[in-house]
């Protein structure tokens, strides 16, 4: 597992086989199309997306190291990396809730 890359939430390992995706670090609705990406833990990219807007993420959240200093995402990152790097669960704590 030593070449295997290096999810930036929450740290761990990506080993091959387990559920990963591209994260844009800019949504592409708000002009990240074709900006960088970060690969990561299918669920860990689940949980950012659980957590924050696109706006939020385009405007104060679009590195990994901003990423990590949300408090939710920083609780989600300590929790899951006491885990195995191939675990998988549903996102805990829900859909965030729509403003009005």
């Amino acid at each position: 597992m030593e070449d295997a890359p290096i999810c930036p939430l929450c740290l761990r390992p990506i080993p091959r086989g387990v559920p990963q995706s591209l994260h844009h670090l800019i949504p592409k609705l708000k002009g990240g199309k074709g900006g960088p990406t970060v690969l990561m833990h299918h669920l860990c990219h689940k949980e950012i997306h659980a957590t924050l807007t696109e706006a939020e993420l385009a405007r104060d959240y679009a590195t990994p190291e901003r990423l990590r200093s949300h408090p939710r995402l920083a609780a989600f990152a300590a929790w899951v990396a006491k885990r195995p790097p191939g675990f998988t669960s549903r996102t805990p704590g829900g859909p965030r809730r729509k403003r009005r």
